[in-house]
């Protein structure tokens, strides 16, 4: 007999599976672990240890900028901190001086109203809270840390 005619494929013509069971056991990508890098850190472990050992893992320093914000406060919030300032018996016509670093604050910010004069010292003001602090006749006071 001829050595052609040994091989399995030719044993198994006519079997429908060729010795692989169920139909289509042989065929998807179930048969190969899943496609491409599928099972890299799992079932094909050993492929990836012999040929491609550098792909998990971190390499190097990567610095990331750390952009801080600063704590603000609005023109609305400001009569919070009015009613602990303002001493007993001092006429309200009198401006009333506001640091606002004192209360942990670093920039003052415009939403709201100010009726009452008042002098705030603080490291930065947006133009907004400027003008309305000078608009009631206030003044904006630009404090270095």
């Amino acid at each position: 007999m001829p050595s052609r005619f040994r091989r399995k494929v030719r044993k198994l013509r006519g079997s429908r599976t060729y010795g692989w069971g169920r139909v289509a056991q042989h065929r998807g990508s179930g048969q190969r672990g899943g496609f491409g890098k599928a099972g890299g850190h799992k079932h094909k472990w050993s492929k990836t240890v012999v040929e491609d050992i550098d792909y998990f893992g971190k390499k190097g320093f990567r610095p990331h900028r750390i952009i801080s914000q600063p704590k603000t406060i609005n023109l609305d919030e400001m009569p919070k901190i009015l009613k602990g300032v303002g001493k007993k018996g001092e006429s309200a016509e009198k401006n009333v001086k506001i640091n606002v670093t004192d209360f942990g604050y670093e920039k003052v910010l415009g939403r709201g109203k100010i009726d009452k004069p008042i002098i705030v010292e603080a490291p930065s003001f947006s133009k907004t809270a400027k003008e309305k602090i000078e608009a009631a006749r206030g003044k904006a006071i630009v404090i270095q840390d």
